[in-house]
């Protein structure tokens, strides 16, 4: 069992990442932005070599029980042109899905937040990955072995689209030709996704192509009109990684904990974050309708 691919595609990306970075951030210097705080870009930087080493050992956890499920497959895809068409296709979805309950499920927000915690939007930002995330996110990909994909290209597939969505965080790309708006994820709707406007929560979910979002109605144009404000609903003060981290988990906790009855716990637990048993409704899609 290997990781080659894999670890080549990351081993390629790196540099190019670098680079990118640094040619944003003299932009950003050049053009007096304000794109860059330099203890928040540490602080994503932190995050993101923590979720390498986290997603080190879980990846290689998830190919053993991806390689143990892959004998059991339903049929033999190969690694056809097709096959591989329709690997990107099932990986694109995948992620759809996983994503987009990690922002209506608290229990899987708890984790998910980390990324959204910055109140800047830069290349830097894509860096910012959750821990608590990669202890389990692997498994919402199980059924794809099962079917018949070869678990090496299961990881190099997801370790392609998580290249594609780094460049989708940026300022400066406005807005691309309508064709690829309209098809793919983009700068202008990755920024929706980042934004803490009552118009923008939960919305954009993609990771590669954004007709995702269109079809299950998760969907939200840039409003030129709104400019994104970024970050959560209740922005955190620290660039302390370990309050980055564990700063929803600890909160999940806590109204857990304060909860009467079971089912009031459970709800906490797999309910949309901002919903309370004894206070004001708060989930995106009650803020959305009052709005």
């Amino acid at each position: 069992m290997e990781l080659g691919l894999d670890n080549k595609i990351i081993a390629l990306s790196i540099p190019i990442f670098m680079i990118l970075i640094c040619i944003e951030a003299y932009i950003d210097y050049r053009q007096n932005r304000g794109l860059y705080i330099r203890k928040d870009f540490i602080a994503s930087n932190l995050m993101g070599i923590g979720s390498l080493f986290v997603g080190g050992g879980m990846k290689f956890l998830a190919l053993i029980a991806y390689t143990f499920i892959y004998q059991f497959r339903w049929f033999e895809l190969g690694t056809e042109w097709w096959a591989l068409l329709l690997l990107f296709f099932a990986d694109d979805f995948t992620f759809y899905w996983h994503h987009r309950l990690s922002h209506e499920v608290r229990v899987l927000w708890a984790a998910h937040v980390n990324h959204h915690s910055s109140i800047n939007m830069n290349l830097g930002t894509a860096l910012r990955q959750s821990w608590a995330e990669q202890t389990y996110k692997y498994f919402w990909w199980c059924w794809l072995p099962l079917i018949g994909f070869a678990p090496i290209m299961i990881f190099a597939m997801q370790t392609l689209s998580l290249v594609y969505q780094f460049f989708q965080h940026t300022e400066l790309v406005r807005k691309l030709p309508w064709p690829i708006e309209f098809i793919f994820n983009t700068p202008s709707h990755h920024r929706v996704h980042h934004g803490s406007n009552i118009k923008y929560l939960d919305q954009n979910h993609a990771g590669v192509l954004i007709i995702w979002d269109r079809i299950f109605g998760t969907f939200q144009e840039e409003d030129d009109n709104e400019p994104v404000k970024y970050g959560i609903t209740e922005n955190i003060q620290t660039y302390n990684p370990l309050k980055i981290a564990s700063h929803e988990i600890i909160h999940l906790c806590q109204d857990v904990n304060r909860a009467k009855g079971i089912k009031n716990k459970l709800k906490y637990l797999f309910m949309p974050p901002g919903w309370s048993h004894d206070g004001k409704d708060l989930r995106a899609k009650t803020l959305r309708k009052n709005l």
